[in-house]
């Protein structure tokens, strides 16, 4: 009988080891082909300006983005509109945040409260709020406010939404539990509520980000005298496709880097959950 246990072990010891090469063949060649197509796409682009097919008014080469890249990083009008536009986005971000997590709040643990807020909030929701830009110059004048203010508008309703939704969601029992325990009202929020609903709050500060960046890319081209909106409006009057091209690239890169910080606070601050994908 340990015969044929030993036995039926060591065969499954050399399946394992015989299928971890296939694993790792079949992974290196995904991450191959995950990078084959977009470098292929490139050297189309590059080869189709080469020899004229793409003129340089619609779309500059990839060896000219990368030069232009390179000037504008040199001269520093780059790297200062990125200070500007970062700015821009921490200071309209940081409102929607505070706003979306005390409407959320509020709505979400008192029927009153979302009898009150959550008609509003789902109306305004509906809106396309990058409309409401020229509303916002009226208001607000042509300054810093109206590109921050939609910013904030705009990134407001994820982060709401998927706090209410989280909340909402959370078992019932778990807080019929946390009264047993003589849990107040502080208690129950702070040891329940909000470790229940803060895996869905950090996928709406992911998704608002993702909204906040593309507001500010609508709101730097209206009266902007810096930041990357305003470089690309200076280059599209001068049919600069070269430094527009930059510009959004930076925007992409940049709207990776800010949903890899939430990423990393999630990983940290949801350790405890259990991890479904291997």
């Amino acid at each position: 009988m340990s015969d044929t246990m030993a036995s039926a072990q060591d065969k499954r010891q050399r399946a394992d080891q015989s299928a971890r090469p296939r694993n790792a063949d079949g992974r290196l060649w995904t991450i191959g082909a995950r990078i084959a197509s977009p470098i292929a796409l490139i050297v189309i682009w590059q080869v189709a300006s080469t020899v004229g097919l793409l003129s340089p008014r619609i779309l500059a080469a990839p060896s000219d983005i990368v030069a232009t890249a390179v000037r504008l990083i040199e001269s520093g009008e780059l790297i200062t509109g990125i200070a500007v536009s970062f700015l821009r986005v921490v200071a309209g971000f940081s409102i929607a945040v505070f706003v979306g997590i005390t409407l959320a709040l509020v709505s979400g643990l008192s029927r009153l409260g979302e009898a009150v807020i959550d008609p509003p909030i789902q109306m305004l929701k509906a809106m396309p709020f990058l409309g409401l830009l020229p509303l916002f110059i009226l208001w607000f004048g042509i300054g810093e406010a109206p590109k921050i203010g939609l910013v904030a508008f705009g990134a407001i309703f994820p982060i709401y939404l998927t706090l209410h939704g989280g909340i909402r969601g959370i078992d019932r029992k778990l807080i019929e539990a946390g009264q047993t325990l003589d849990l107040g009202t502080a208690g129950i929020i702070r040891h329940i509520i909000i470790p229940g609903a803060l895996p869905s709050l950090l996928v709406g500060i992911r998704y608002g980000l993702s909204v906040a960046w593309l507001s500010l890319v609508v709101g730097e081209q209206i009266n902007a005298s810096s930041g990357l909106g305003y470089i690309i409006t200076y280059a599209r009057d001068f049919l600069q496709t070269d430094v527009i091209v930059v510009c959004l690239l930076v925007y992409a890169m940049m709207g990776l880097l800010t949903d890899g910080l939430v990423r990393m606070i999630e990983a940290y601050a949801l350790r405890w959950r259990p991890q479904v994908i291997a």
